[in-house]
């Protein structure tokens, strides 16, 4: 089963720390998490982060530990089929899902160890126009809904 997902996350070119996932599987399931254990001092300081992602976030009463996201994370992933996965840009949004369990060798039995690029699948295709994504934009779960939407677009252009 194919899962497109997003993660927003602060980088200082040391670290990668989550700040939500989202994540829509091919059966419309939905699951979306912010980590309540990022470095919120940190994240609030970024004036980009602050702007585009850290408004749109629920409310930190809805935040959940790593640990949780983890195994949410995990069961949601592998409660059908092999996954397959697939993100836009997807080199960090793997990385970043991989540190959940500690190091990529720690990835669950069943979860990819790598994830499908739509951006590098779209330099292959004769149309590179893609749907825009009308609303969310830097939302994890909205962003994974439109990588959603812009794979189907982009499978049927070939």
């Amino acid at each position: 089963m194919k899962y497109f997902y997003d993660t927003e996350f602060h980088d200082d070119g040391h670290t990668i720390d989550l700040i939500s996932i989202g994540i829509v599987a091919e059966d419309g399931r939905e699951y979306y998490a912010v980590n309540a254990e990022a470095d919120w001092a940190r994240i609030k300081k970024h004036d980009w982060l602050a702007a585009n992602v850290v408004n749109q976030l629920p409310h930190p009463g809805e935040w959940k530990p790593k640990e949780q996201i983890k195994r949410e994370v995990t069961a949601f992933l592998l409660a059908d089929t092999l996954p397959e996965l697939w993100a836009w840009f997807a080199a960090y949004d793997h990385v970043v899902l991989s540190q959940l369990f500690g190091r990529m060798l720690d990835l669950p039995e069943g979860i990819p160890m790598y994830t499908h690029d739509l951006r590098a699948l779209i330099d292959y295709l004769p149309d590179k126009h893609l749907p825009q994504q009308k609303t969310g934009q830097h939302d994890a779960l909205e962003d994974a809904r439109w990588v959603q939407v812009a794979h189907a677009y982009a499978t049927r252009a070939r």
